[in-house]
């Protein structure tokens, strides 16, 4: 039985995706992909799936494990590691021009990090104020 392992990520986020030859089944963190909440994070979940036929929807069970950063990144990582997966399981250069396509961090990973704090104020760039009166 073929399965392919892929993986995502997004800042502090990271997704790993099992695929393998299944009837339909989408888990994310073992709850079922439709009855993720909040709807923007299942939204953008499916986002993978608009571009695959429905045939090859059904023949497949993905498996996601989602773990650190918050909902939203979780939700980049996974969707990330979904479409890695289903790249590499279709294998078509066609379905990589659509995802560039539609969003290039689809496939490839955003670098974009969170700037560390210095010292002399309360975040990375901001500065404690001081007062002369």
């Amino acid at each position: 039985m073929k399965s392919i392992l892929r993986s995502g990520k997004r800042r502090t986020a990271i997704a790993r995706a099992i695929i393998k030859e299944g009837k339909g089944r989408i888990l994310i963190n073992g709850k079922p992909i439709e009855i993720i909440e909040p709807e923007i994070v299942r939204m953008k979940l499916m986002e993978p799936f608009y571009f695959i036929d429905e045939k090859t929807k059904q023949r497949i069970d993905i498996k996601v494990k989602v773990k650190g950063g918050g909902y939203m990144g979780q939700a980049d990582a996974a969707r990330t590691a979904i479409a890695r997966a289903l790249l590499a399981w279709i294998d078509s250069e066609e379905l990589r021009v659509k995802y560039i396509e539609y969003d290039r961090h689809m496939i490839v990973g955003d670098p974009r990090r969170r700037e560390p704090k210095h010292f002399g104020g309360p975040g990375a760039r901001a500065k404690y104020t001081k007062s002369y009166r």
